[in-house]
């Protein structure tokens, strides 16, 4: 039965799901949502810890584990080794069938406290790309200025990379001309460019909160709130289809190479006054991706509209920067903020989550 799923599908983008737990790949729900229409997995510490320490789910294999390593880091690897390795294979199917812009990945993110370490963020790509040894991995990197240099190291050497936490157009850009850069490095050495990809996370909803926030500290105009999120996400599209166009790209393209997508993630609704599927319906064009939780999924599927509006209007998104100049925001500063308090949420949901998988240990040994 065809979903607003397939529809989104229809229109060049493709709908992943911002969530991954053992028992969601285990009990057969991600096949059922690839039936419906979803087409690849996003996951993040906040998840993952959510995930292990609710529940008995993974106290089974925590046991095993448990007899030859008690470091939380490594026990937590071993563990979501499982569930990745689970949801690659569940969606290897569309991996498969896939073309130059496939589907079908899920992401496994490297410690979020190498975000400004390049050369601890290189090696621990590799690692988690031998670790998971799946083609359908999306190794996660923070699109920080020392996370440039990781994904262009990484792609040279092969390893399909999502990178993630960008807020920027600025920012947005270098991702992309970092991952050019890699592509040609590794033709150069002789690679296959078809068995690498990369997606361009780029974050939505937090933008408005920052700038909404703004507004309201200067006393600008209340027609700017919910606004600026969208105009940057329409103009980083632009940026995609600037990048991977033109003579240079063709020849990558030629060589195997797939474009960089454009993949709007933290795309549920933080206001309650908004439409709770606004960061899906005003974002929908070809060769994107939207990564949703569960919750803006549902609601999707319930009451989305799908036509293709991320093309709509692009002047207008301009202009939507100059007014925020005039009522006195600073574009720079909000990116810039957004991206160290990224760093900072993800840093800790991963301390939380060592904290709970060292909890968790701690319970089964002196049971």
């Amino acid at each position: 039965m065809s979903t607003p799923l397939h529809a989104l599908a229809e229109h060049g983008q493709s709908p992943w799901i911002d969530y991954l737990a053992r028992d969601f790949v285990r009990d057969g729900e991600l096949a059922e949502l690839v039936d419906q229409g979803i087409a690849g997995v996003t996951s993040n510490p906040t998840i993952f810890e959510a995930a292990i320490t609710a529940g008995d789910a993974y106290d089974d294999q925590l046991r095993e584990v448990l007899q030859t390593e008690r470091d939380p880091k490594e026990v937590f690897l071993a563990l979501a080794r499982e569930d990745i390795r689970g949801a690659c294979d569940t969606l290897r199917p569309v991996f498969e069938r896939g073309d130059a812009t496939r589907d079908g990945w899920v992401s496994l993110e490297v410690d979020p406290n190498l975000a400004y370490e390049t050369e601890g963020t290189i090696e621990q790509a590799k690692r988690l790309h031998a670790l998971i040894d799946r083609p359908n991995l999306f190794v996660k990197i923070p699109g920080t200025e020392p996370g440039l240099v990781a994904i262009e190291e990484s792609i040279a050497a092969g390893i399909p990379i999502n990178v993630t936490l960008l807020f920027s157009l600025q920012r947005h850009r270098a991702a992309a001309e970092a991952y050019i850069r890699g592509l040609r490095r590794l033709l150069q050495a002789g690679g296959e460019l078809a068995r690498v990809a990369s997606v361009a996370s780029f974050f939505v909803s937090r933008v408005d909160t920052e700038a909404d926030r703004r507004l309201e500290q200067v006393g600008g105009p209340d027609e700017l709130r919910g606004t600026l999120a969208i105009a940057n996400a329409k103009l980083a599209y632009q940026t995609y289809k600037e990048l991977f166009s033109g003579p240079d790209w063709e020849q990558l393209e030629a060589a195997g190479a797939s474009p960089q997508r454009c993949l709007w993630a933290s795309t549920s609704t933080k206001n309650p006054d908004y439409r709770d599927v606004l960061y899906v319906e005003e974002l929908i064009g070809p060769n994107t991706v939207n990564t949703m939780p569960r919750e803006t999924i549902e609601a999707f599927v319930d009451h989305g509209r799908v036509e293709p509006t991320l093309e709509r209007d692009v002047d207008g998104a301009r202009r939507i920067f100059d007014r925020f100049a005039d009522a006195g925001i600073d574009y720079d500063d909000v990116v810039s903020v957004l991206e160290r308090e990224g760093v900072e949420k993800f840093a800790n949901s991963f301390g939380k989550l060592l904290d709970g998988v060292a909890s968790k240990r701690d319970q089964l040994v002196a049971a």
